[in-house]
């Protein structure tokens, strides 16, 4: 266990275009970050308990929590211990009577599980290695900024859509004043108020 990585969790992010959720580890006293792409239900149990919210009834990973509770097996840590075919390979760690027991485990369960625990996470050398990343390095400001692409072609279909928009444009005239305004006036004041 001496060369495995204690990692945090940092946050649990939404993405917008699909269901997925991803839960980012931090690698503590380093500024290395381990995303995780995890299901909608993983990322609300790991959630639920980051933020303590009482359930009325044990959701699924209490439960584990409370069997291990109930036969004496105390959970010591978490481990992702490999990245297969960008699949995470979880473990829970155990002490049962004096014994070390490792339980395979998706990394997402062991995870939800940690937080409910209160036990460390630990990730193998060789994961962190693979599929950390580091945050963005601030750009030099020598270095020129990338080139702008040029813009693809319309279709036929979205130059004639986009020449309404054109011709309603072209029929504005922004530089000429507003004669029935006068600077003072406010914006949002009728032009010719209506006498009551």
């Amino acid at each position: 266990m001496n060369n495995l990585i204690e990692v945090q969790i940092d946050s649990v992010r939404v993405h917008l275009m699909t269901p997925n959720r991803l839960v980012v580890l931090k690698q503590v006293n380093s500024e290395r970050y381990l995303p995780i792409w995890v299901g909608p239900y993983e990322a609300e149990a790991i959630t639920v308990a980051l933020q303590e919210v009482e359930v009325s009834r044990p959701l699924t990973h209490d439960l584990l929590r409370n069997i291990f509770n109930a036969f004496n097996a105390r959970i010591t840590r978490i481990e992702i211990v490999k990245l297969e075919n960008d699949t995470y390979f979880g473990a829970i760690i155990a002490d049962f009577n004096g014994k070390e027991l490792k339980i395979d485990s998706r990394s997402s369960d062991a995870i939800a599980l940690s937080v409910r625990a209160h036990v460390p996470i630990y990730v193998h050398p060789s994961v962190m290695d693979v599929a950390s990343i580091l945050p963005e390095q601030e750009v030099a400001e020598n270095v020129a900024p990338p080139a702008k692409a040029e813009p693809a072609p319309l279709s036929k279909e979205g130059a004639e859509r986009l020449s309404v928009f054109e011709n309603f444009l072209d029929k504005l005239d922004f530089d000429k004043p507003d004669e029935n305004k006068s600077e003072g006036d406010a914006p949002d004041k009728p032009k010719n108020p209506k006498k009551k």
